[in-house]
């Protein structure tokens, strides 16, 4: 399926005041060390994501961000920042204005961001993350040709010298950048991204989009640029690869901002969280847990505050007005409203409303619902059996979680269930009145992108009012002026929406979802757990995301290369 390009009014920009200093020098002689950029404004369409942010970024050790009002964002050299906040606020048009310089970044600060995967082509995937190391790649190259010209018939002895002790001070280099360890360096990154030492020395034209991008990524990790962006890095990853990714990034030594929807990964690699907002950033020191409860802290305090200044304001009002005219108060009532002139104007505490996501109501069907019987399947008479004699079912209330590596069989065994593969031996067995509602991992390629949200609903649902359609989506958030907009004008999160309410205008009795957090906030992923709790028919879900199984999981179903272990969830 061909992807649709975006329409060009909705092409995110940044723009900036000019204030540049990055080559004076102090009063000592040294580089002042700083670039002021003035009043930045990022947008997407015509829609404003950042309103006259203050961005102050600093050479070598520290650079940053200094938000309107007072916020003051500065990234640490070696701090690791998660940037959060609600679908569509901006998180990814933000990282994405940074790694194209649209926003000026320090010029001797080396950045990469992973969002494309490799070209599949010849090259091995192992050399693809070796070649990412561009010095690496000159200083080898240089090596091979001074080679030649020292062996080469003719040489004078000046020359000779010359040249053998350019190649001298290049061994000293290759040796400090420890060039010799490089190809372990990257299989262990490949391995640990999931990658076999066999897999590793294959083309990458012959690995998916998804393994593409897990190179990507390994290259980004070879590389260790000095500011590292990352765009839900966990998207593309299995549980196995996450821990992974987890551990190696806490011993990482630059500075990283991420955008993740995965609270335990968050949790497990930031020392800082910025939270864009209301066309605003703050910054908060710690992990997400830390964040969230150092901003519930924050916004009662602001709250008590803005409520005594009210009261003052009451009572000093009242005050003037009942002595406004008595002569002998005057100095005092003039005194009270030079007060009340002095007062800042605090504003009421601005309070992100909770996300809610509501499944329609469904018939409870009798069990067992779903029943594979002595199962097996493959792919072709003479592939091997992906998986032997399974017997396993659910029922009406059923709270399943599949898990495991990437390539086990997790897909496949949801479209076993679902009927869309039949079992090579063995029986697939389901109530008569079931009916599934799928939501596919890769849903946003399913989506029409030149369309409303009321009216792709519309298209794939004929013959319903206005009002319904625009119900489905209101009960996944998406309401007003959301409902109307083009899907290409969406963020990620609110692309998923869409796609729940498609899915729930099936009317499903029995849900199965293919990564369903991919592209979610947090808060929403909070939600979607509540709703599939609430919801009366059972659930099936395949997710590498660590609270949604803790929230929803009753039972996990682990796949493991023609294995399979049934396993009940405590709670």
């Amino acid at each position: 399926m061909n992807k649709k390009k975006r329409p060009a009014d909705l092409t995110a920009t940044a723009s900036q005041a000019a204030n540049r200093r990055d080559a004076r020098v102090d009063a000592s002689g040294g580089n002042t060390m700083d670039i002021h950029l003035a009043s930045v404004d990022v947008s997407i369409g015509t829609k404003q994501l950042l309103c006259g942010a203050d961005v102050t970024l600093v050479y070598g050790r520290r650079y940053g961000l200094v938000g309107r009002n007072g916020a003051d964002v500065t990234l640490v050299y070696g701090r690791r920042y998660g940037l959060v906040g609600r679908n569509g606020a901006g998180k990814s048009t933000f990282l994405k204005m940074i790694s194209s310089k649209q926003l000026v970044i320090p010029s001797n600060l080396t950045m990469l961001s992973v969002e494309q995967e490799v070209d599949g082509d010849e090259t091995e995937v192992v050399q693809a993350v070796l070649e990412s190391d561009s010095r690496r790649t000159d200083m080898l190259a240089r090596e091979k040709q001074l080679h030649e010209i020292v062996n080469r018939p003719g040489l004078s002895d000046e020359e000779k010298e010359k040249y053998s002790s350019e190649l001298t001070t290049l061994y000293a280099e290759m040796e400090a950048a420890q060039v010799d360890k490089a190809p372990a360096r990257a299989a262990s990154i490949l391995f640990g991204l999931g990658f076999t030492p066999e897999e590793q020395r294959r083309p990458t034209k012959e690995f998916s989009g998804g393994w593409r991008m897990r190179v990507a990524l390994a290259r980004a990790l070879f590389v260790k640029p000095d500011l590292l962006l990352l765009d839900e890095p966990t998207n593309m990853l299995d549980m196995r690869a996450i821990f992974w990714l987890e551990n190696h990034l806490q011993e990482w030594t630059t500075t990283i901002v991420i955008v993740s929807h995965d609270r335990s990964f968050l949790n497990a690699i930031c020392t800082d969280i910025i939270h864009l907002h209301s066309r605003r950033l703050d910054q908060y020191r710690g992990n997400y847990s830390n964040f969230e409860k150092a901003m519930r802290e924050k916004l009662t305090q602001q709250q008590r505050e803005y409520e005594a200044q009210q009261q003052l304001r009451q009572h000093t009002q009242e005050f003037i007005d009942k002595f406004r005219y008595n002569a002998k108060r005057a100095s005092m009532v003039q005194s009270r409203i030079k007060m009340l002139e002095r007062l800042p104007a605090l504003k009421p505490v601005e309070v992100e409303p909770d996300v809610v996501l509501n499944f329609p109501e469904c018939e409870v069907l009798s069990n067992p619902v779903l029943q594979l019987d002595e199962a097996s399947f493959k792919y072709t008479p003479h592939s091997p059996l992906i998986f032997q004699n399974l017997c396993i079912g659910s029922h009406a209330n059923s709270r399943i979680c599949i898990v495991g590596e990437n390539g086990a069989g997790k897909t496949t065994l949801l479209k076993i269930l679902m009927g869309d593969l039949t079992p090579t031996s063995g029986f697939r067995n389901a109530n008569r009145r079931l009916r599934i509602g799928y939501f596919a991992q890769h849903h946003v390629d399913q989506l029409d992108m030149d369309v409303a949200g009321v009216e792709l609903l519309a298209s794939r649902f004929p013959g319903r009012t206005q009002e319904e359609y625009r119900a489905a989506l209101g009960r996944f958030g998406l309401s007003g002026d959301l409902a109307l907009q083009s899907v290409a004008t969406l963020s990620g999160g609110q692309k998923s929406r869409v796609a729940f309410a498609s899915l729930a205008m099936q009317n499903p009795n029995y849900l199965i979802m293919d990564e369903p957090t991919n592209h979610l906030d947090v808060e929403t992923v909070e939600a979607l757990g509540k709703a599939l709790n609430a919801f009366k028919g059972g659930v099936v879900i395949v997710s590498h995301d660590e609270r949604l199984i803790e929230v929803v999981c009753k039972e996990l179903w682990v796949v493991r290369y023609c294995t399979f272990k049934r396993e009940f969830c405590s709670g």
